[in-house]
């Protein structure tokens, strides 16, 4: 999944820019959500064929990536008014970020839900095997749990205080 909005990012950022200069401002938006959805297809299509049964689990959050506003926020303020070079430097950059949290936050539900991380039994492995797992954590509630934690994390390291 990560790699796939990194693709998409990237793809449309640099697209988006190339064209920039002929795309009419009443329709820009739509044009940028033709491109996203061009691209995301493109990466549905190519795990249909090449990887199956990633296709089958990531299906439905691929087509998904279309109505992710990162993308479109990242191709309204930056693509669209610089060249494509630092436009593709960009999209790199926030689609990397984006997929170190996907990949945190995997790795958080899977270690504290199933108690393994792509299969390695973790909490046998240092001697807590009965360390008890919380199916929680594997449902869609769990991510956004420790999303919440993640960012509180962040924040009490910074010292944010919101008002």
């Amino acid at each position: 999944m990560a790699i796939s909005v990194v693709f998409v990012m990237i793809f449309s950022s640099l697209i988006t820019s190339i064209i920039r200069n002929y795309i009419p401002t009443r329709v820009r938006i739509i044009v940028q959500l033709a491109i996203i959805a061009s691209l995301v297809t493109l990466v549905s299509e190519f795990l249909k064929a090449f990887n199956y049964e990633m296709f089958k689990v990531l299906g439905a959050f691929v087509g998904l990536i279309i109505t992710n506003c990162i993308i479109l926020g990242r191709l309204e303020a930056y693509a669209m008014g610089n060249k494509p070079y630092d436009s593709v430097l960009d999209a790199l950059g926030n689609s990397v970020g984006y997929a170190w949290i996907i990949l945190t936050v995997a790795f958080f539900r899977e270690l504290l839900g199933s108690g393994s991380v792509l299969g390695f039994k973790v909490f046998e492995f240092i001697g807590l095997s009965s360390f008890p797992t919380n199916a929680l954590f594997v449902d869609s509630i769990g991510a956004f749990i420790i999303l919440g934690i993640l960012i509180w994390i962040q924040r009490s390291r910074n010292g944010y205080i919101e008002n």
